[in-house]
């Protein structure tokens, strides 16, 4: 194992609920009342899905373009003060970084967020040796893309990287890229994330050693 390709949302940051809060926001704007279970099929495979599937669901026409535009504005206001890093996060980029493993990052979500997020928690874009959004690739998780081009652009093989994720469509899109993958629950329970090959209660209780070798679930 060469290289750590880490997710964001639910991995590094605890973004999950504010982008869930204002997406919920612009559907009532539009006179739509939805829940945060609504969001849960979604959760991984980027805002035009996330947005998209639930309007589909409620039979709502939407410029997905406005109203993804819309819900990261309500979002990014609500960066500065209520966006928080996960309790050993920055420890274990810093300690991967330390084993001389090459580090990056693989977002569904577009580079404003995916910048954002960085910069407030600490771990910022210049960083990191590789960062791949959703404006790299054509398909987004559960597709391998993302994971795919994060591996080519640091220069590692797919076989010699460990994917950190924390949704059911990122691990899927990690075991399709032909990687590694440790899951994390905090967005899913444990039982949800069974196709990863170890999974931990948080990003904290994750060790080298489950990056390294991980071949098994537990």
């Amino acid at each position: 194992m060469r290289a750590v390709i880490f997710d964001m949302d639910g991995v590094l940051a605890d973004s999950e609920p504010l982008i869930c809060a204002a997406a919920s926001a612009m559907f009532r704007e539009h006179g739509v009342i939805v829940s945060p279970e609504d969001f849960q099929p979604f959760v991984g495979a980027g805002e035009n899905r996330y947005i998209g599937g639930v309007a589909e669901k409620y039979g709502v026409a939407l410029d997905i373009v406005r109203a993804k535009a819309r819900t990261y504005e309500l979002y990014l206001g609500m960066v500065p003060e209520k966006l928080a890093v996960f309790p050993g996060a920055v420890e274990l980029v810093t300690a991967c970084r330390s084993a001389g493993w090459r580090c990056a990052v693989a977002s569904s979500a577009d580079r404003i967020k995916v910048e954002a997020n960085l910069r407030k928690i600490g771990l910022p874009p210049e960083s990191w040796q590789a960062v791949v959004t959703a404006e790299d690739v054509e398909r987004r998780k559960p597709d391998p893309a993302l994971f795919l081009t994060a591996a080519a652009r640091i220069g590692v093989a797919p076989a010699e990287c460990t994917v950190v994720e924390d949704a059911v469509n990122g691990i899927a899109a990690a075991k399709a890229a032909g990687m590694r993958c440790v899951a994390v629950a905090s967005t899913f329970p444990p039982e949800r994330l069974g196709q990863a090959d170890r999974v931990r209660a948080s990003v904290a209780e994750v060790t080298l050693e489950d990056l390294q070798g991980c071949v098994t679930a537990g």
